[in-house]
């Protein structure tokens, strides 16, 4: 289903049919403007939206010779033109229609890609609010450290996703922007005016100065804001990968009837689609640093920069895109195991609780460096004897004789670590909308 989805919406889009149908969108749209103006006939133009065309085949024999894809298209459309073909890229430098026309493919791409962030937000916020309480081991550098809950993790997740939507859509903004203004961006043969036309025409703003060529650090953001997003998601599968461990098995992924996990070991089940995308994510990152790359390019520009971004333009976007939608699918259908949950919580038979007492101990009129001593004390003999943690406490006269038996039993309290779940949730879920600015009198 996912793949099916980006072959036909996002791989479509950069198809070489594609390609050239953006291009000759411009250089139409140049063509109308002109004749607005007066520089070319109204019925030229009205000729050239008729009865321009291409053929992918025939600018490939063409090309072949001529060794430019730019002039082998326009000699393409030119035959379906006839004379009028004369006005076709009329003043107009072949980076005039490549850039302007890859900012509108980028652009297209970007909403897709915008569409993707909102369904994975959505399932998140779903299975979210489904274990918002269910209880959890936190752990740091992998070691049992605190109690949270499923729903919470799923939180954070949300909420670093709606980081990465606003920072790539800030990113979609800054390539929306083309350029029509010759050889070294000085307008010296089409006039500003074309430019405004088809800028506006293809939902872009003319860029306010350039060379031959738009300058790429709104390329290099483009892509290391799809690049962080990459990471986001790597981040989000590599928990899942470790929660499907057998020794922790607290979520899986769906593993559906027939599949299999191994060819020699028929007992496996394997988090084969979150491995997929940590190391699709490494090609998304990668990517980023060659849209760094192209930013430094010589004088008004030379052409090391297209090679790359034939590659990292159509690859990035469609990684992206599949990636999205894989991972939409298997936080819809994880499988969430709460008992085994609550089973790991208890392994450290109680030295989750450890904090709150020397937190009490303090209270108490303990000093840090004494109440740590203590409750270590009594923490190392867990670990040593595997013993319950608070039998150990309340067998320990000093703490007794500070805290007292009915407070170490309130302390050794679930509840009290998961008291601002709610809160935590509707920061992140219904955040307080800023009041609109007054209007100076």
């Amino acid at each position: 289903m996912i793949q099916r989805y980006t072959r036909k919406v996002m791989g479509d889009l950069w198809t070489d049919e594609n390609k050239y149908a953006a291009w000759l969108k411009v250089e139409i749209l140049a063509c109308e403007a002109m004749a607005e103006l007066g520089i070319i006939p109204k019925e030229a133009a009205k000729n050239i939206r008729k009865n321009a065309a291409f053929s992918v085949e025939r600018i490939e024999q063409i090309e072949a010779e001529t060794r430019h894809d730019v002039i082998a298209f326009l000699t393409c459309v030119a035959e379906h033109v006839g004379a009028d073909a004369r006005y076709i890229h009329r003043g107009l430098t072949s980076s005039d229609v490549l850039d302007t026309s890859m900012a509108y493919l980028m652009r297209q791409a970007g909403k897709i890609i915008l569409e993707d962030c909102d369904r994975l937000m959505a399932a998140i916020r779903k299975r979210a609010f489904e274990h918002k309480d269910t209880p959890m081991i936190g752990r740091s550098h992998g070691i049992h450290a605190e109690p949270i809950t499923f729903g919470l993790k799923l939180a954070v997740w949300y909420d670093e996703m709606k980081r990465n939507r606003r920072r790539f859509e800030n990113a979609l903004e800054t390539i929306s922007y083309g350029k029509i203004s010759g050889a070294v961006g000085t307008f010296a043969n089409i006039p500003p005016e074309i430019e405004a036309y088809i800028c506006k025409q293809l939902e872009l703003k003319p860029a306010p100065a350039s060379t031959q060529i738009i300058q790429r650090d709104r390329y290099a953001e483009y892509f290391s804001a799809l690049a962080i997003m990459a990471s986001s998601v790597e981040k989000m599968a590599l928990e899942i990968r470790h929660l499907q461990r057998t020794e922790v098995l607290e979520a899986e992924e769906y593993f559906s009837k027939g599949q299999k996990g191994s060819s020699a070991m028929p007992h496996k089940r394997n988090p084969i689609g979150s491995e997929n995308l940590c190391g699709l994510a490494r090609l998304v990152r990668s990517n980023a640093m060659a849209a760094m790359e192209n930013v430094a390019l010589w004088h008004e520009r030379d052409i090391s920069h297209s090679s790359v971004e034939r590659v990292i333009a159509p690859d990035s976007t469609i990684l992206m895109d599949y990636m999205l939608n894989r991972l939409t699918g298997l936080i819809e259908k994880l499988m969430v195991y709460p008992e085994r949950m609550k089973e790991n919580l208890n392994l450290l038979k109680g030295l989750i609780f450890s904090q709150q007492i020397l937190l009490a101990l303090a209270d108490a009129g303990v000093s840090r460096e004494d109440a740590y001593r203590m409750v270590q004390t009594q923490a190392m003999r867990v670990w040593q004897e595997r013993a319950e943690f608070k039998m150990l406490i309340l067998k320990d006269d000093d703490i007794c004789r500070h805290l007292g038996r009915e407070k170490i039993e309130e302390i050794f309290d679930l509840s009290y670590h998961l008291k601002y779940i709610g809160n935590i949730f509707e920061r992140v879920f219904n955040p307080p909308q800023p009041s609109p600015k007054r209007r100076g009198r």
